[in-house]
């Protein structure tokens, strides 16, 4: 959420769209609550932020959830809307590697979060044989060193998560029992 609300406040967005996939094409996730749970907690995260807004368009299509598809399928819903994707630099720089990248970035602009352990030097470089990548725009990320992967495996080791995520998001996983068994490191 902080990094969305980096986004919107210094890319200057009308709103930010939270996207959760229907199925990770890239990561398996163990004691995955499933993709209707996971919009929930994305709901429940911005409830009350009209900056913020969350679509089920990947868990509505099911499968596996690639940019490209998401993207499309958006700007079909929304063609006078510019898009702008959101990631954080170690996404940003294995775009080379995600299906269609090229087409990813004809479909929006990319927005990177800066983070101390992957500069946007190192990201150029990494991309500098994809078409499009000059529409790469960067923005400032506070350090906060939190990820759901962390967040999962306090869940399951019995330790607080309150403060690292929205309230109404950490009632929801301790109402629902979510990610209560052990979580691989990410």
């Amino acid at each position: 959420m902080v990094c969305a609300q980096e986004a919107h406040a210094q890319l200057d967005l009308d709103r930010v769209l939270l996207v959760p996939v229907a199925v990770p094409p890239h990561k398996e996730l163990r004691e995955e609550p499933g993709a209707q749970r996971r919009l929930a907690l994305c709901r429940a995260a911005v409830e009350g932020d009209e900056r913020f807004a969350v679509s089920g368009i990947d868990v509505d299509r099911g499968g596996p959830s690639y940019t490209v598809d998401t993207l499309t399928a958006l700007h079909a819903q929304h063609p006078e809307s510019d898009l702008t994707f959101i990631a954080g630099g170690d996404m940003a720089r294995s775009l080379s590697t995600w299906h269609q990248p090229e087409r990813v970035l004809a479909l929006a602009a990319f927005a990177v979060a800066e983070r101390e352990s992957v500069g946007r030097a190192d990201i150029l470089e990494a991309l500098s044989d994809v078409r499009g990548a000059g529409r790469l725009c960067f923005f400032d990320m506070p350090r906060v060193d939190v990820s759901s992967s962390m967040i999962r495996r306090r869940v399951a080791e019995g330790r607080p998560v309150r403060y690292l995520v929205p309230d109404a998001v950490a009632d929801a996983i301790e109402e629902q029992g979510l990610y209560r068994s052990p979580v691989e490191a990410a």
